[in-house]
């Protein structure tokens, strides 16, 4: 059997579960980290977002460090820390510190959205100025303090200083395409939410692309949703789960994530359905073959380098099956 040649990572949002609480939140968090990378996945990234009751991951800095506590080789990450939020240089201060407890094991996946509503976001800012427009000078800045010494200004991160953690930019639209293709960074594209635009940011990420000295050649990865089981059908049926969240999402609602149910038809009225259908429309979903499929095909169309995966899936060790499903697909196995 042939091997997708494609290497995947995996995304949590930290959701809490029905019946569940901050602490059994982080508990699955951690659990899941420590299940994939016995899988042999290389890479797990936390998601920053707040005041969301029915999510974790708000102080995304500190959840990272309890996973690298709890985890040996698996390389952690933000996906990503939405740096209007923060001080570029409290970012590599934090970041930094981490490098140096947990060598060689973080990511930087780096946001320009506030990851949250305007108020919140207004309550979050570092300044009263829109720091959206000054996120390329933070990212260059962040560069600049993990870089060699002898090249930043008179304010340095110590720890951070020739750490050279790896910066990632994220987006949910072409603009964010533009700036990783200008920094020649890496790019990840958040289609497990907001798909509309992925052919095009793509597309001129590749064309735009300006080899740096930290990539030679673009490096796109694409974040998706995986919903993998045993049959296509008990797939379909654990999807509900992932259906009821972003309908959430569509009414505003902050609902814990729920089990699946029978019939989404009798929850969500028409228009509420194609909504999150659009946001769901990059979605592998079935049984192993089905994912093989479907990953064959979206891989012969896009070409990218790396695969993100979120499986929002009620029962967590269904949802370690799903992504030992995807790893054998990947693996060939």
């Amino acid at each position: 059997m042939s091997t997708i040649q494609i290497p995947v990572l995996v995304l949590n949002l930290a959701p809490i579960r029905q019946g569940q609480g901050a602490k059994e939140a982080i508990d699955a968090m951690v659990d899941l980290a420590q299940a994939v990378e016995e899988m042999g996945y290389t890479r797990y990234w936390i998601a920053e977002h707040h005041n969301t009751s029915t999510l974790v991951s708000s102080a995304t800095s500190i959840l990272i460090k309890h996973t690298l506590e709890h985890t040996n080789r698996i390389r952690v990450g933000s996906g990503g820390i939405m740096l209007p939020n923060h001080s570029p240089l409290v970012v590599a201060e934090q970041f930094g510190t981490m490098a140096a407890i947990y060598p060689d094991r973080l990511d930087l996946g780096l946001g320009r959205a506030p990851g949250t509503d305007m108020r919140t976001a207004s309550a979050l800012r570092r300044s009263q100025h829109d720091a959206v427009y000054t996120f390329p000078g933070d990212v260059q800045d962040l560069l600049t303090y993990f870089g060699p010494e002898e090249l930043q200004g008179q304010v340095k991160a110590y720890p951070g200083v020739n750490t050279n953690i790896p910066i990632y930019i994220l987006g949910s639209s072409t603009d964010s395409a533009v700036l990783a293709a200008k920094l020649g960074l890496p790019y990840v594209f958040a289609s497990h939410f907001a798909p509309r635009y992925m052919e095009e940011a793509i597309s001129i990420y590749r064309n735009q692309f300006q080899p740096s000295e930290y990539l030679d050649s673009p490096y796109m990865i694409v974040c998706l949703n995986v919903i993998a089981a045993e049959s296509d059908e008990e797939a379909e049926f654990e999807s509900t789960t992932m259906k009821q969240f972003f309908l959430n999402v569509v009414r505003g609602s902050r609902t814990p994530l729920s089990p699946p149910v029978e019939n989404m038809d009798d929850i969500w009225s028409d228009a509420e359905k194609e909504i999150a259908k659009s946001m769901t429309s990059v979605t592998l979903l079935g049984d192993k073959g089905s994912i093989r499929t479907q990953l064959t095909s979206f891989q012969e169309k896009y070409h990218v380098d790396e695969i993100m995966a979120v499986s929002y899936i009620f029962d967590p060790d269904k949802q370690k099956r799903s992504y030992k499903i995807l790893k054998e697909v990947v693996d060939g196995k």
